[in-house]
């Protein structure tokens, strides 16, 4: 998967890993952002208060999932295995591993930054910029780019992620006011915009 391999150059060329976990989050390498220039973003920062970097405290205290250690590199390393294991399989026994929801949510960590609740957590997988989103991957297997998930989740955005044939990722967050169902139990997403 080469939409990744940005990650380890930023490895080989030196970048912290908070500079990596930052190209990670979004999406892009720091060689390929637009360079702004200090002046401009003096400016622009001019009459705003000052806050003392110690002073700064997270929302709400940062979890990995049960507690492990988490690396955004050591994800896409891992992410990478898997993709490549899957496919290897494929290869060799014309079946697909069925760890879909495992790669959909590996891919939402490193790609839109999920960070995802303890295990068995029912009605959301975890969050995104402070918002319950859960997770709905499309195998290769399915022919649709629609999604059912439970009315009754816990949820504020839906994010549906499609592995194709050849283990390539499209995914898009939705609102969960944009879900189709009228009033049965489940709510409908599509990933392409066609209409519900």
């Amino acid at each position: 998967m080469s939409d990744w391999e940005y990650l380890y150059e930023m490895h080989d060329r030196g970048y912290s890993p908070e500079e990596i976990a930052d190209a990670a989050g979004s999406g892009v390498a720091p060689w390929e952002w637009e360079y702004i220039s200090r002046e401009w973003v003096d400016h622009k920062l001019e009459n705003e208060p000052g806050d003392d970097a110690y002073a700064v405290k997270p929302t709400e205290p940062y979890r990995s999932r049960d507690g492990f250690p988490f690396s955004v590199l050591e994800q896409a390393e891992i992410f990478q295995d898997l993709i490549n294991c899957a496919a290897r399989h494929f290869e060799n026994t014309g079946r697909y591993l069925q760890i879909w929801g495992e790669l959909g949510e590996i891919y939402a960590e490193i790609k839109f930054g999920l960070r995802r609740h303890a295990t068995h957590q029912a009605g959301s997988d975890g969050t995104i910029a402070g918002k319950l989103v859960e997770v709905k991957t499309i195998s290769p297997e399915k022919d649709s780019d629609r999604v059912l998930v439970k009315r009754q989740g816990n949820f504020e955005q839906l994010l549906i992620v499609r592995i194709d044939q050849n283990f390539e990722f499209r995914a898009k967050l939705v609102d969960r006011s944009e879900l189709g169902g009228g009033t049965g139990k489940f709510l409908r997403g599509r990933l392409n915009d066609s209409p519900q």
